[in-house]
């Protein structure tokens, strides 16, 4: 027993040693760890993830008690801080300085708009580890997404409250991303229908024919879809003729677009193209309806019918409506409200999220791109309220 006491000494000292030396290596700048360690951000940050200043965020233009579809809840920049920042012994306000429990404190530690010469964003994507944050010893390091959300938040403008710097990048991503499926509203879908039924004049180079089985019953549907690059020169000429037939509707009359959309031209119904932010702009202006009507709105001297309508603003649908469920959407010209909800482009609210119509809906009232008139009519008296309070949305 007298023997087992030194060696036990020895090997408590050896224990001790060997985590001291264990700490050196790690903390030490230079140290064989510390050269394997990499915290920064090789790709630009993902923009399209919404990045605000606080987890819960109420959109303007929210209902009179905000509900669903007007409150988007998200890891934020605070909640990011907070976790990995704000403790008691660190800077929680009674630790190390300086104290991040505030949006003025966090804010004075970026320069807006610019990530990197900001001191937060420099912390946490440093690869020296005297000056990373969280420190090495910490244990943890922030995730990709986590960075990119405080890039993003300082890249537009590390304001309090979310804008459309905010919004419109994650907006346009969920309805380009989520409904231009090759099936869906797809740009290369509706020109192949345009192709098919012998409006364009191409060879079988330009197409390819997409299938789609249904999972429901397993049928399958052939559609015929452009390939580049005629696929730009048709779609984009297709823009640019509704737009200078709507700018002057007596003086570009030859520009009235021919119905292309939908049935009965089409060999088989397409929708309406949304795969760019530049479409999405094409159908709040000019609504799909407008340019592909179910009857024949005018006919010309040649007696060849025209669906489309020769008023931009005479629908009944836009694409907010399509989206969001809670709303009902008033004719700009004769300011009649509908009597029921749309919202099938989410699928009643169950193809987005709560939090993802939110952030729509934000996009949609803070861009300066829409106009006034597809936000709150022609005189501003609203052409959105709420099906629930009945609140109608007016300009603030």
């Amino acid at each position: 027993m007298k023997k087992m006491v030194p060696n036990l000494k020895g090997m408590i000292g050896l224990f001790c040693l060997l985590m001291i030396t264990l700490l050196l290596v790690q903390c030490k700048k230079d140290g064989t760890n510390a050269a394997g360690v990499s915290r920064a951000l090789v790709n630009t940050p993902d923009s399209t993830i919404f990045s605000p200043f606080y987890d819960s965020t109420v959109v303007p233009y929210a209902d009179a008690t905000p509900g669903v579809n007007d409150v988007v809840i998200t890891k934020s920049v605070q909640s990011i801080i907070k976790n990995n920042c704000v403790s008691a012994t660190c800077h929680g306000g009674t630790g190390v300085k300086p104290y991040l429990n505030s949006y003025e404190s966090v804010k004075s530690m970026v320069t807006p708009g610019n990530p990197e010469s900001s001191q937060l964003y420099q912390l946490i994507t440093t690869s020296d580890l005297v000056k990373a944050m969280p420190p090495v010893n910490y244990g943890v390091d922030l995730t990709v997404t986590e960075k990119s959300i405080v890039y993003n938040w300082i890249k537009n403008g590390a304001k309090e409250f979310p804008a459309v710097e905010d919004y419109r990048p994650a907006a346009v991503a969920l309805i380009t991303i989520g409904c231009s499926s090759a099936n869906c509203h797809n740009q290369a879908t509706a020109t192949g229908g345009w192709a098919r039924k012998g409006l364009l004049s191409i060879t079988s180079a330009d197409t390819i024919t997409f299938s789609y089985i249904n999972p429901a019953n397993n049928a399958v549907t052939l559609y015929a879809q452009l390939k580049e690059p005629a696929l730009s020169k048709y779609w984009n000429a297709y823009k640019d003729s509704v737009r200078k037939f709507y700018a002057d509707t007596l003086v570009n009359a030859s520009f009235r677009p021919y119905k292309t959309v939908a049935t009965p031209v089409s060999a088989s119904s397409t929708r309406g193209p949304l795969n760019t932010y530049d479409d999405l702009l094409l159908d709040i202006y000019y609504p799909k309806g407008n340019r592909a009507n179910s009857t024949v709105c005018f006919v010309d001297a040649n007696n060849k019918g025209f669906y489309v309508k020769g008023d931009n603003l005479n629908a009944a649908s836009t694409l907010l409506s399509r989206v969001d469920s809670t709303i009902l959407v008033a004719n700009p010209r004769t300011k009649v409200f509908a009597t029921s909800q749309q919202g099938d482009m989410a699928y009643g609210d169950g193809g987005l999220k709560s939090a993802e119509i939110a952030i729509v809906k934000g996009w949609y009232f803070a861009d300066p791109n829409i106009p006034d008139v597809w936000k709150y009519g022609t005189d501003g008296s609203g052409i959105f309220k709420y099906r629930k309070t009945g609140k109608v949305i007016v300009k603030k």
